[in-house]
C-alpha cells in the first residue's frame, strides 16, 4: 500500500506559521499515482517512445549489420553458383558419355545437348535410343545462360561449358568458362 509522503517542510498546517513562507506547499498525489525518487510525480518521466536520436542509432547499427552480412554472404553466392556450374557440367558430361554407350557415337556439335532429350534425325540404329531421353531436362548455367556443346572439343573428344558470369568466351575469376576440362 502507498502512502503519502510529507517532507518536513511541506505538511499541511492546520494555521498558517512563519515557517510555512520558506515551504512550497503541495497537495499530496492520490494514491494511484506514483513517485519519483524526489517526491515528485513520475507521469513525466514513464512517457513511453523513443527520440529521433535514438532511432537513428538504431537504423545505422542495422544498416552496419546488414552491410557486413553482404560483404560476408556474397563471395559464399558467388562459390556456390560456379560449384552448381560445375556439377551440371558433370552430370552433362555423364550423359553425353551414356549416349555414346547406347548409340556408339557422340552427339554432333549441331545437334547439341537436346540430342540428350530426344533422338537426333539421323541416328544409324534409333531403337537403341533410350526411351525417355538421358536426362529430363536441359539446365540453366547458375547465370540464365544455356551450357554449350562441342563436338570434337578444343580439350578433350567433347566440351560441355558454361561462359560464366558474363556470358562470353574467356574471362577471369567469376567470368571464367567452366567446362568439362577442368
Amino acid at each position: 500500500m502507498k502512502m503519502h509522503f510529507f517532507p518536513p517542510c511541506q505538511r499541511p498546517a492546520a494555521a498558517p506559521s512563519p515557517h510555512h513562507l520558506l515551504c512550497k506547499w503541495s497537495p499530496p498525489l492520490p494514491l494511484t499515482q506514483e513517485r519519483d525518487g524526489g517526491g515528485r510525480p513520475a507521469a513525466a518521466v514513464s512517457q513511453a517512445g523513443f527520440t529521433l536520436v535514438e532511432l537513428m542509432v538504431v537504423i545505422v547499427i542495422i544498416g552496419l549489420l546488414a552491410t557486413v552480412v553482404m560483404i560476408n554472404v556474397m563471395p559464399s553466392q558467388d562459390r556456390a553458383m560456379v560449384e552448381k556450374a560445375r556439377a551440371d557440367v558433370s552430370v552433362l558430361e555423364q550423359a553425353v558419355e551414356t549416349y555414346r554407350l547406347d548409340n556408339l557415337v557422340y552427339p554432333r556439335t549441331e545437334q547439341g545437348l537436346d540430342a540428350l532429350l530426344r533422338a537426333p534425325a539421323g541416328l544409324a540404329r534409333p531403337e537403341r535410343y533410350r526411351r525417355g531421353g538421358y536426362i529430363r531436362r536441359l539446365p540453366a548455367d547458375p547465370w540464365g545462360n544455356s551450357y554449350q556443346y562441342r563436338q570434337p572439343g578444343e580439350h578433350g573428344v567433347f566440351d560441355i561449358f558454361s561462359l560464366g558470369a558474363d556470358g562470353a568466351a574467356g574471362g577471369e575469376g567469376d567470368n571464367t568458362d567452366i567446362g568439362n576440362w577442368h
